[in-house]
């Protein structure tokens, strides 16, 4: 096996070459050398359009991937990748528009005939659902369905993991004990949702959040049939509402989808259905799983979180028109845990900002077209609160470390000789254990000693995501990647950064902000309906997080994505953070 020095020098070099691969690539225009490997395609051929347009059905649709879903229920799920493919056996009152690019981000109505009618005072939502729901049973999906699914957010020592947003905005007290507890006879005690017919609910917000739909658009809105409801053990068999159903599933091995023969077509506009059968294989062999790609085993990567190094120059180099380069919403990022000393001290923070080499760590994800251009700001470009503000000079020095100025932060701190402390990076996130050995190779050079401690991202949420877990563990720095539940300020940063979102497990505030300006921020901001002054408050945000060193982004990260050949209707979703759109899928068979 190499050392680590020499695969970042392989790394180093891959990049080299896949920059020199895109650039012909480039070159050729946007259809490449395609036409001969499926109508439409090429070179990028999936960014902002349709590729292989078609209504055929029939066939198996087959992902493999690096890391299994997080969870098959709907209210515990925090995966982009699980929230894309979940569509294929759950709905939602609303949606998002299958369409490309960010056409995509647009709302429309799912299980209901289209968005909710608000009131004047922004804190009332109305629902109407469509004729013909049905559950996978034949039974009929009704607004109660709908509200229990969403009551079970409240059951937070049952139902862990999930985005609290609609629990904080429609219980901000959290008086709601959830539906195991709840003590009415129908277990649908939550005062803030109506149902006064099996065709109508109604949503009462404490106070307006002009965000709401986005909320009622995530998994946490989907119905849970109270029959069928196993509890923690959901996530095994969910019932469905789709046009799929869970044949088969072995956590951490395969899935198999087949079609759910009661779903109608007509009560649902959005899913067109093509293939008869979905099939998801789970191997934790990247560089096995991009050859099989390559090799026609495989359609779609369904973690959608690029290739590997060599799986990158490889397909590049022999298939480009089947690749694209996709620029994601996602930060790659170090958070800084406030509770682990000597963390707790803004000098020594802002050390490990001046000692990091991120020219280096960008190498580590495949350099810059392969990886993604070098963070200076907590939120991605396209996200209201993006500004070029650069406190540690980042950008001007080209990703290059300041090692004089961290060393005088350390001074500052009362640690000038260093210190010890350990990062938790992923081992079945392409390049990012790479990187934090990297980043424990730079942070040495001024006495910061880092152990690395890799674990399994599907275990992340009870790992990192619980504050108990990461004091044991000892974690001064964990490592991952972020994007927006929903494109705005609140939808990419409450999570990260609000005192409020910190939880037992399920956290995602794993730097363990507690500051009361930055909660206010995010009060002022999501309380404005003028988009211009919320802009500003997510501004002034990010800017107290760069000042405070309280989390620190070090990549905007592209992804090199295969798409396969036989795949019909494929293209680059901006609601997905740049996945493809899996629940309009087909095949060639």
């Amino acid at each position: 096996m190499p050392t680590v020095s020499s695969q970042r020098r392989l790394a180093a070099g891959a990049a080299l070459v896949v920059a020199a691969l895109m650039t012909t690539a480039a070159c050729g225009g946007g259809n490449g050398d395609g036409d001969e490997e499926g109508q439409g395609a090429g070179y990028n051929a999936a960014l902002g359009k349709v590729v292989n347009a078609s209504t055929k059905k029939g066939g198996t649709l087959k992902f493999i991937g690096k890391q299994d879903f997080d969870s098959l229920d709907p209210q515990r799920t925090y995966y982009g990748m699980t929230w894309d493919f979940m569509r294929f056996f759950t709905r939602t009152l609303v949606t998002y528009d299958t369409k490309p690019g960010d056409a995509s981000n647009k709302l429309v109505g799912d299980l209901a005939t289209g968005p909710g009618e608000v009131s004047a005072d922004g804190k009332t939502y109305t629902y109407k659902l469509r004729d013909g729901l049905t559950w996978e049973d034949g039974s009929a999906l009704t607004s109660k369905d709908i509200k229990y699914g969403i009551e079970r957010i409240w059951a937070t020592d049952v139902i862990t993991g999930g985005p609290a947003y609609l629990k904080q905005t429609l219980d901000p007290k959290g008086e709601y004990p959830g539906p195991y507890k709840d003590k009415s006879k129908d277990k649908l005690g939550l005062k803030a949702i109506e149902t006064p017919d099996d065709k109508t609910i109604v949503f009462k917000l404490p106070k307006a959040n002009g965000d709401f739909e986005q909320f009622l658009a995530m998994p946490t809105g989907a119905p849970v049939k109270q029959s069928e409801d196993t509890g923690a053990k959901y996530t095994n068999k969910p019932f469905s509402s789709g046009p799929y159903k869970v044949q088969s599933y072995k956590a951490g091995k395969e899935l198999t989808l087949v079609r759910n023969k009661n779903w109608k077509k007509e009560s649902d506009p959005i899913r067109p259905a093509l293939p008869d059968k979905i099939t998801v294989t789970i191997s934790a062999n990247l560089e096995e799983n991009d050859k099989r790609l390559m090799e026609g085993d495989y359609d779609l990567d369904v973690n959608g979180t690029g290739m590997t190094q060599s799986g990158r120059v490889s397909a590049i180099q022999d298939h480009k028109a089947n690749v694209d380069n996709i620029q994601t919403s996602f930060v790659r990022y170090v958070a800084l845990v406030h509770t682990a000393k000597p963390f707790d001290n803004v000098h020594c923070r802002k050390a490990v900002f001046y000692a990091t080499n991120f020219a280096g760590l960008q190498q580590t994800r495949g350099g810059k077209i392969a990886g993604g251009d070098i963070a200076n700001s907590v939120f991605p470009k396209a996200i209201p609160g993006y500004t070029d503000y650069d406190p540690y000079g980042v950008l001007a020095r080209k990703g290059k470390p300041d090692l004089a100025k961290a060393k005088a932060e350390l001074k500052e701190c009362g640690q000038p000789n260093g210190f010890s402390t350990k990062i938790s990076a992923r081992t079945n996130q392409p390049s990012e254990v790479d990187a934090a050995e990297a980043l424990q190779e730079q942070l040495a050079k001024v006495g910061i000693k880092i152990d690395v401690d890799p674990i399994d991202g599907a275990q992340s949420s009870s790992i990192t995501g619980s504050p108990k877990v990461v004091q044991e563990r000892g974690y001064g720095l964990t490592m991952a990647g972020w994007g927006p539940d929903f494109p705005t300020g609140q939808g990419y940063a409450q999570p990260l950064f609000d005192s409020r979102f910190i939880f037992e497990n399920g956290n995602y505030n794993e730097s363990q902000i507690k500051d009361p300006e930055i909660d206010k921020l995010f009060d002022k901001a999501i309380a404005s309906t003028d988009p211009a002054e919320a802009t500003d408050l997510y501004e002034q945000l990010n800017k107290r997080l760069l000042d405070n060193a309280d989390w620190m982004p070090f990549i905007y990260e592209k992804n090199i994505s295969w798409r396969s050949p036989r795949l019909t209707n494929v293209y680059s979703s901006a609601a997905y953070n740049g996945r493809y759109d899996y629940v309009m899928l087909g095949v060639v068979k």
